[in-house]
Formats: structure tokens, sequence, C-alpha cells
């Protein structure tokens, strides 16, 4: 609904605020779970999303573009799930089974990765102790949107999956929600910061979808 919705309507606010607190509440129960398990990788994977989310909506009620304490909290946070899923890897790769919490050690390098990209975007943004024009909405969309596809990613083709019929598993539609959400983060990012249809202004079009969530 957020994505479909007119930026800054009613409506786009409060699917924005549903979808916002939800992923808190699944992030948050899937790291509680995950700590029993135990888990490293979805402990991670829910560290991210939190992070994710609150620096979207950080970046959607930004309006002086000036560099907040919240900005500062959220990259050590980032920079300890670097650690975290580092350790984790090497964890895996170095025990005699290869794997750790029954995982290799690529899943976990992965969010390595993902995790070291989000921190070097966070010192870019510290660095210029502003972020202004365009920059915010981008930010805030792509990663809204990449909270959505680790949401998607752990409920249709990670452990998530289980409980669907093997046939539907077999079928192949579970693999579809995760490079459509992609697909149209890559459309709005490139509609947000390649385009004119978002200037200086936001798009009034009663038509135009928000490129925002």
């Amino acid at each position: 609904m957020a994505l479909i919705t007119a930026n800054g309507s009613r409506p786009h606010r409060v699917a924005g605020n549903i979808f916002f607190v939800s992923m808190l509440v699944m992030a948050m129960a899937g790291i509680y779970i995950a700590l029993i398990l135990p888990m490293a990788i979805s402990v991670l994977a829910g560290l991210i999303t939190i992070y994710l989310v609150c620096t979207s909506r950080s970046a959607a009620k930004r309006t002086d573009g000036a560099i907040t304490l919240a900005d500062y909290l959220a990259s050590t946070l980032i920079l300890f799930v670097v650690i975290g899923a580092i350790a984790a890897g090497f964890e895996a790769q170095n025990s005699p089974t290869g794997l750790t919490d029954g995982l290799p050690a690529a899943p976990h390098f992965f969010f390595a990765g993902l995790a070291t990209l989000l921190a070097m975007g966070d010192i870019v943004m510290i660095a210029r102790k502003k972020i202004t024009g365009r920059q915010p909405i981008a930010r805030h969309l792509w990663r809204m949107c990449l909270a959505y596809f680790i949401a998607n990613g752990s409920l249709f083709t990670g452990p998530g999956a289980a409980p669907f019929p093997k046939s539907v598993r077999d079928s192949g539609i579970l693999d579809i929600p995760e490079p459509l959400v992609l697909l149209v983060m890559i459309f709005w990012v490139i509609r947000v910061l390649a385009t004119k249809w978002y200037g200086d202004k936001p798009a009034t079009s009663s038509i135009s979808p928000n490129p925002a969530s």
C-alpha cells in the first residue's frame, strides 16, 4: 500500500507506519527465537532489518539534512553486525564440519559484505555532514525495500518456507517475491535519482505512486 499510494497522503502514512512497526516486531521476535535456538545468521538478519527500517524512517522524516546522534548510533550498530558476521563466517569455515548452526560460511560472509556496504554509506554521509536533495528520499526508498527483501527471503526461501506444502516449494512460485521486490526498488531508485520525476518538489500527480517505501 505504501508503494502504490501518493507520497505524503494519509493512506501512505498509515501503511508506512504499519509496515515499520510490523517489521520491528518481526525482526525482534526473530532475534529472540534465534538466540534461543541458537542461530547466529538470524540474529544478524534481524539486526540488519531493524537498522534498515529505522534509518529509512529517519531519512523520510529528515527536514534539514543535518546529521544526528541517531546516525552515529546506527552506524555503530551496523559495524558490530559486520564484526559478528565475519566472526560467524570464520567459525563455520574453521569448524570440523564447515558449518555453524547448520550453515556454511558463505551466507554469514554475505551478510558481512552487505553490512559493510551499509556502514560505508553511513560513513560517507556522516563525513559530508548532511544529506540533502534527492538523497533522503532515495535512502528511505531503498532501505525500506531492502528490509522488505530480507523479510521475503526469510519467509519464502529461508527457514520460514518449511510450513508450505512441498508441492508449493517445488513449484518455484516462492522464488518470485524476492526478485520482484528488488526490481521495484531498482525502478524507483532510478526514477528518483536519474530522472526529473522527483525534483526539488515532490510529485503532485494523483496517480503517482510513492517512491519512499
